[in-house]
């Protein structure tokens, strides 16, 4: 039997790991959608309304994936803060403080696109569509969905850095 040499599979293991890291790092959000955005109430659309008072999300990097975390007032009730860490691996990843949603997923369209997908026990309850101008100074969010009732929703929100 043919023994094969040690340089050959150390010369194998660095060629995955170079793979890996390179197919997580395309995979990353682009640096540009990092920092605190602020939901600019006069640009954005609700269907069914109304807007929330006030809301601001704050995207930072965390290892190959990004913490997000979103405070938001909404048009009635009490104040929210949502937290989540996905990563782009297409698995569910924790969302705590959304009373919408317990898990998120997200994944990469383009360099100025993404898409994440919101669960409550397993139900998805709404898709959005993250977009990026070129300028890196406006951020849309387009989410369609249901709300809690169980009506169809389809909301576009501008923020802006």
């Amino acid at each position: 039997m043919k023994r094969r040499s040690p340089a050959v599979a150390v010369t194998a293991l660095i060629a995955l790991v170079g793979f890996s890291l390179t197919v997580a790092v395309r995979a990353q959000a682009p640096k540009e959608l990092f920092g605190t955005w602020k939901l600019n109430p006069a640009k954005s659309t609700y269907s069914p309304g109304p807007p929330p008072k006030n809301m601001t999300i704050v995207y930072s990097p965390a290892g190959f994936g990004m913490r997000i975390v979103v405070d938001v007032v909404p048009a009635q009730g009490a104040p929210q803060h949502w937290e989540m860490k996905p990563m782009y691996d297409g698995a569910d990843h924790p969302v705590t403080g959304n009373p919408d949603a317990d898990t998120i997923s997200i994944k990469r369209i383009s360099d100025t696109k993404g898409e994440s997908t919101f669960k409550k026990n397993g139900k998805v309850m709404a898709v959005n569509v993250r977009t990026l101008a070129a300028d890196g100074r406006t951020l849309t969010i387009e989410s369609k969905g249901t709300t809690a009732d169980g009506k169809p929703r389809h909301d576009i929100a501008v923020y802006e850095k």
